[in-house]
């Protein structure tokens, strides 16, 4: 079950990335979709919906990476050590 939800959390945002390469791509040649009324909105509807489904797609992968142990060693966790000042 866990794993279902996994891939949920991962296929939403991976589609709002697809729509948002849609809508940049039908401005670029000038199609204009229905709740838009111009088109440098579309796009830049298109460009933030884009951003922001890579993002949470990235930092997922990091995310997990980081709880295994697997990411490279500038991506990992730095621990809070504490020196005493004596």
């Amino acid at each position: 079950m866990q794993k279902i939800v996994a891939l949920l959390i991962l296929v939403i945002p991976a589609v709002l990335a697809g729509v948002g390469v849609k809508l940049m791509r039908d401005s670029m040649f000038g199609v204009l979709n229905d709740p838009f009324t111009m088109i440098a909105v579309q796009f830049i509807v298109g460009l933030v919906l884009s951003i922001a489904g890579i993002w949470f797609i990235g930092g997922y992968i990091l995310h997990r990476e980081q709880k295994n142990k697997r990411a490279a060693e500038r991506f990992q966790k730095k621990e809070n050590t504490t020196v005493d000042k004596d």
